[in-house]
């Protein structure tokens, strides 16, 4: 039986994908390829930058696409066994010994990766090159089963959220687009809704059995929410440069002891980028100022500042039980997601019968305290705004797109 004689699908559904075939699969990881070198294009002009301490360099990051086909697809002579893959067998000798080094997580440090020698652009473009077409040769031979095809979309799954790191950097870094192809879509402005009133229901957190589920998502699990009030939408920029301009920044009251600690630390008196709230919101996007509408979601805040925007404002962040109750109920009474990641109460848990799948690409952080980010961002993939995607991040992280949304206390 082909791999070919799944059910076709669209490349950009977020479900499809997650159950697709080698068809979808094949012009999908081409579709991710080149979202990858055109986000890494736009470093080419960029030199002498101050490296940031929680992301690493840009080659790094495309790297790690071709990287990882080659290490759990392309040497891995136990890729059709799925999950049930030892991910400590024997590999087979890769096609860039040096490369695959450089790109080795264990191999180096952060600081080391941006301080030593980085390879050529054209080695860096020929092995991710090589590296594709060796899994598109593969993938035409692969056993049209979960397991026969589970590595093929878990590469597909980690090159479209490399795609997101590499826009991640290119914010912080402040590099700005050689193209017009480039520069990135505006995230959306809407319309204010008023926030909304759902009842208690029991909701469904995680995913099934079927198909790609990453390690977080599993399993699928009821949860009873009782009733809430929930915004509509994102806390936009309007309603976050009230907090600022009410001395938010400099009154513990509103801080959790962690969160005014980082505060301190940081010197932060707004939220990163932002070099104006007072008189219409002027931030830093691509390497350029651009002043932005009150209306747009607000981005680049950490779950500290949403914490204590929350506190001030007499609310409290949702969790994620009511996040996805509003998901699955309410997006015909005006809720929307996907413009931002969102951050959600509580810390990094695992669901229940949680296990870490052979490549650790969705583990629990190993280290506590760690939050819950639900959602997508408008830089994401289409076909990874799935409603049961969750992230871990630190609690002071604030360099991805990243915002929230409130209930009522």
């Amino acid at each position: 039986m082909s791999a070919s004689s799944f059910v076709a699908v669209d490349i950009h559904d977020p479900q499809g994908m997650r159950q697709a075939g080698a068809d979808a699969l094949s012009l999908a990881l081409m579709d991710a390829r080149n979202r990858t070198l055109q986000r890494l294009a736009v470093f080419d002009g960029l030199h002498s930058v101050t490296a940031p301490t929680e992301l690493d360099p840009p080659a790094w990051i495309a790297g790690q696409a071709a990287r990882f086909q080659e290490y759990w697809i392309g040497r891995n002579v136990l890729r059709n066994r799925g999950e049930a893959c030892d991910p400590k067998a024997v590999r087979l000798a890769s096609i860039d010994p040096v490369l695959d080094w450089w790109l080795d997580p264990l191999a180096s440090t952060r600081a080391q990766r941006w301080q030593g020698s980085v390879p050529a652009a054209e080695a860096m473009r020929s092995y991710l090159a090589a590296t594709l077409e060796d899994t598109l040769d593969l993938l035409e031979k692969a056993e049209a089963s979960d397991e026969g095809l589970y590595f093929y979309r878990l590469a597909l799954r980690h090159e479209d959220r490399l795609g997101e790191a590499l826009a991640v950097l290119a914010q912080t870094l402040g590099a700005a687009p050689q193209q017009p192809e480039q520069r990135w879509p505006e995230l959306p402005s809407r319309v204010r809704r008023e926030a909304l009133c759902l009842p208690a229901r029991t909701v469904q957190l995680g995913s099934p059995r079927g198909g790609c589920v990453p390690d977080n998502e599993k399993w699928a699990h009821e949860l009873v929410v009782p009733e809430f009030e929930i915004d509509a939408q994102p806390v936009c920029w309007a309603q976050y440069a009230e907090f600022v301009a009410d001395g938010g920044y400099d009154d513990a009251r509103w801080w959790s002891a962690e969160g005014w600690q980082w505060a301190d630390a940081t010197g932060r008196r707004a939220p990163r980028h932002v070099e104006q709230l007072a008189h219409g919101v002027l931030l830093r996007r691509q390497g350029r100022l651009q002043r932005v509408p009150g209306v747009q979601a607000a981005v680049h805040l950490s779950w500290y500042e949403a914490d204590a925007w929350c506190r001030w404002a007499g609310r409290r962040l949702p969790s994620e039980g009511e996040w996805s109750v509003a998901a699955a109920d309410a997006t015909a009474r005006g809720w929307v997601w996907g413009d931002v990641f969102e951050w959600v109460a509580g810390t990094a848990r695992a669901y229940p019968g949680y296990r870490n799948g052979p490549a650790w690409l969705d583990a629990l952080p190993s280290e506590p305290g760690w939050r819950v980010l639900r959602g997508a961002s408008f830089l994401s993939a289409a076909r990874q705004k799935h409603l049961a995607a969750r992230r871990f991040l630190p609690p002071g992280h604030d360099a991805c797109f990243c915002g929230f949304r409130s209930c009522a206390v």
